[in-house]
């Protein structure tokens, strides 16, 4: 507990550093630290009113004990003794709030997320799988009045993906959907299929925060753009002129190719967009191999080879291998209602990171 408080203390003095910062005139001619800064108060402010609050009470527990040592009236004893237990309510209250708080917090939770879907083993019906996927997490977001933002498409010409790249914008998108990182696997029977055999398919799904010039700067000389005419469906010039851009960041290897737009301008931006939060998410990844040398996540590194959810559609039930959990709700659940089990990942994150703590 001395450890905590150390912390809760160490708090309070990097926000009365922070005000101080914030007040001075040369802040406002740095809009990049005036941002960190202001970010940095946003979730410091909560912590320090949280441990006033926890103060507060320990303080009318200790005011409340004396009184009652001389108090001889019953019925103010009686008044006392209530206000005594309504504090110590408080106080243990607050303090598990205050634990929750400081749990080292995600920066990127509050971003946009920018969700990446392939299709695995089991060529179309893997692309269907990919495509109900998609439909599931845009479902989700409209359920959360999130917004979503079609970014490159690559269809298989029966209605499935073979690849997609979208947005899903909202406060806390990200903090919501970070865990869906990994290997979703489905198991039915495929329309096609005459047999009645069950069938086993799969698709990825990357997750990855929008970067933003303050998480990655993009170094645009190390890049290559090329133009190109788009293929798959026309319409409004889509396919008609070279608007279809693929950007190439030369260092890594990494490739983008964006054609949904019909203006090159558009389609060049979406790609910008994609590669700063690949590479964003590189550096991640990175952070996150050397995180998990000293402690392995219960719910899992999020990376993209890892089976992370079996959907078995005969059975009626969907079951998140990291967590054990196996719920018989398929069909709410393919309809955007995942909240029992993003709450569920989320418990389980927060659980191993207090025990830490």
């Amino acid at each position: 507990m001395e450890d905590i408080f150390e912390k809760l203390e160490g708090v309070g003095q990097r926000l009365q550093e922070i005000l101080r910062a914030l007040n001075e005139p040369s802040s406002a001619s740095d809009p990049l630290r005036f941002q960190k800064l202001m970010k940095e108060q946003a979730e410091l402010t909560p912590i320090a009113e949280t441990y006033r609050e926890y103060s507060d009470a320990k303080k009318t527990i200790e005011e409340t004990g004396e009184m009652l040592k001389d108090e001889k009236d019953p019925e103010m004893r009686d008044l006392l003794k209530e206000e005594l237990q309504s504090a110590k309510d408080r106080e243990e209250d607050r303090m598990r709030k205050l634990k929750i708080l400081l749990i080292p917090k995600d920066p990127n939770d509050r971003k946009n997320v920018i969700i990446e879907l392939r299709a695995g083993a089991g060529g179309d019906e893997a692309a269907l799988f990919a495509y109900e996927l998609y439909r599931m997490y845009v479902r989700y977001a409209e359920a959360h009045h999130f917004s979503t933002e079609l970014l490159s498409v690559s269809e298989n010409g029966l209605g499935g993906f073979k690849e997609a790249t979208f947005m899903i914008k909202g406060e806390g998108a990200y903090s919501r959907l970070k865990y869906e990182s990994g290997v979703h696997r489905v198991q039915r029977v495929p329309e096609t299929e005459s047999g009645g055999r069950i069938h086993t398919s799969t698709a990825t799904v990357a997750i990855m925060p929008e970067a933003e010039e303050i998480d990655f700067h993009l170094d645009l000389s190390e890049c290559r753009f090329d133009v190109f005419r788009a293929s798959g469906n026309g319409g409004q010039c889509v396919n008609t002129t070279d608007s279809a851009v693929r950007l190439t960041h030369i260092p890594t290897g990494i490739v983008v190719s964006c054609q949904d737009e019909k203006s090159q301008l558009k389609n060049k931006d979406k790609a910008l967009k994609v590669l700063r939060s690949r590479l964003y998410q590189r550096e991640l990844d990175l952070r996150h191999e050397e995180e998990a040398n000293k402690r392995r996540s219960q719910i899992g590194s999020g990376d993209r080879s890892e089976k992370i959810r079996t959907y078995n559609f005969p059975q009626g039930r969907v079951t998140d291998h990291r967590i054990r959990m196996t719920t018989h709700r398929i069909g709410e659940i393919m309809d955007g209602d995942l909240d029992e089990l993003i709450d569920a990942l989320t418990a389980a994150d927060q659980a191993e990171k207090l025990t830490d703590l």
